[in-house]
C-alpha cells in the first residue's frame, strides 16, 4: 500500500515539477518552498535549549554522547539566556524573536526543541514545554529533535492530545538516524538498532506527525554507496522531511581526537557538492528537504572549515545543480518512464 502511495506521488511530482514556480525555482522541495506553499510566508527556526539530557550521556546507554556530539547537545544556536531563564520557553521564543524583528520576514516561527534529547524527561515536563511554545501567538508549530528510543507510549500518548488541543498548530518529530549502517552506528555510539527507529517512525506515522530524518553526510569508513544507501532507504517510508548534514569536527567531541590521529578525512567542497547533488537526484521528490549541509559554531569548528561561508557552498551547489540538469528525485523519474 505505501509502495502504491509512493509510486502516485512521483508521477503527479514528475508533471508538476515542469510547472513555473513550483519548488519556488529550486530544483528541489525546500521547507522555504513547502512554507511558502502551504503557509504563504517564510517561518524561520528559533532553536530552543529546554535543558533537558539525553540517554546517551545520563548512564542509561552512555556517557559520552555521540562521537560527534557537542557539549551543547547539538544545540549551540539555541537561544542563549541566563542560567535562572534556561529553560523558560516563553523567554527563549520571545528573545529569539526579537533576533528577526528587524528582517522582513513573515509574523510566524517555528518553535524548534533542538538541544538534546527533547522527549527525555517527565511527561508533565515535556507538556509544559511544549504548550509553552504552542501558546506562543507567533509560533506557528513546533519541531522536535529526539531519539527514536525515546518515544514511549506515554510521549506518544502527549504527541497525540496536544495535537487534538492545537488543530491549528504543526507537531513535527526530528529523528538523529544518522546512518542506516550498523558499523557505523556503533562507531559513532548511537546506541540503537535500525529496527528501532522503524518502530518510532511507524509509531509516528500512525498518530499523522510529520517525521524528518537527520543523516550525516561523511561519517568515518563511509564510502559514496553507503551514503547513497542510507539516502534510498528513506524513499521506502513514510519521511515527511530530511535534515542532509555535513559531517562537522568539533572541539571537545571524541571525534576531534579521532581526527587529530588523521584516522579518516573530511570531505573537500568539490567532493562534497557532487555527492550531495546525487544523494537529492536519488530521493523522492516528495520528501521536504529541511538541510543540505548545516552549521558549524564558528568557535567549535575544527573541520571541514570551508562550511563556514555557506553562502557559497549553496550557490555553488545550486550552480552544479543547474549545470547537470540535476533536481531531487531525478534518478527515481527516470527509473520509472524507462
Amino acid at each position: 500500500m505505501l509502495l502504491k502511495h509512493i509510486s502516485n506521488k512521483l508521477n503527479t511530482l514528475s508533471e508538476m515539477k515542469t510547472l513555473p514556480g513550483y519548488w519556488y525555482g529550486k530544483p528541489y522541495y525546500s521547507l522555504d518552498a513547502y512554507c511558502k506553499t502551504t503557509y504563504h510566508e517564510k517561518l524561520y527556526k528559533i532553536a530552543l535549549d529546554a535543558g533537558l539530557t539525553c540517554p546517551n550521556r545520563d548512564g542509561r546507554i552512555g556517557s559520552r554522547g555521540c562521537i560527534f556530539c557537542s557539549a551543547g547537545g547539538s544545540g549551540d544556536f539555541a537561544v542563549a539566556l541566563s542560567t535562572a531563564a534556561a529553560t523558560d520557553i516563553s523567554k527563549q521564543l520571545q528573545q529569539g524573536i526579537q533576533l528577526f524583528h528587524e528582517k522582513k520576514t513573515g509574523e510566524h516561527f517555528i518553535a524548534y526543541f533542538q538541544a538534546y534529547t527533547n522527549t527525555y524527561g517527565p511527561v508533565s515536563y515535556l507538556e509544559q514545554i511544549y504548550a509553552q511554545a504552542l501558546n506562543t501567538p507567533e509560533v506557528a508549530g513546533i519541531s522536535i529533535a529526539t531519539r527514536p528510543d525515546c518515544l514511549d507510549a506515554p510521549v506518544l500518548s502527549l504527541l497525540s492530545k496536544l495535537q487534538h488541543q492545537y488543530p491549528d498548530k504543526f507537531i513535527w518529530v526530528e529523528l538523529g538516524l544518522q546512518s542506516i549502517h550498523e558499523k557505523t552506528a556503533r562507531y559513532i555510539r548511537r546506541g540503537y538498532p535500525l529496527p528501532v527507529f522503524e518502530d518510532a517512525l511507524s509509531a509516528l506515522h500512525d498518530l499523522s506527525i510529520p517525521v524528518i530524518v537527520h543523516l550525516i553526510l561523511g561519517l568515518p569508513n563511509e564510502n559514496r554507496e553507503m551514503i547513497l544507501q542510507s539516502v534510498s532507504y528513506l524513499n521506502s517510508l513514510p519521511v515527511w522531511g530530511v535534515k542532509l548534514q555535513l559531517l562537522h569536527v568539533l572541539k571537545g567531541t571524541d571525534l576531534a581526537v579521532e581526527y587529530s590521529k588523521h584516522t579518516f578525512d573530511v570531505f573537500t567542497i568539490e567532493e562534497y557538492i557532487p555527492l550531495l547533488a546525487e544523494c537529492i537526484c536519488s530521493l523522492r521528490p516528495d520528501i521536504v528537504i529541511h538541510r543540505l549541509t548545516g552549521d558549524g559554531p564558528r568557535d567549535l569548528l575544527i573541520a571541514p572549515l570551508w562550511s563556514l561561508q555557506k553562502r557559497n557552498v549553496l550557490n555553488q551547489f545550486h550552480k552544479y545543480m543547474k549545470e547537470t540538469n540535476s533536481y531531487q528525485g531525478k534518478k527515481i523519474i527516470c527509473q520509472n518512464h524507462r
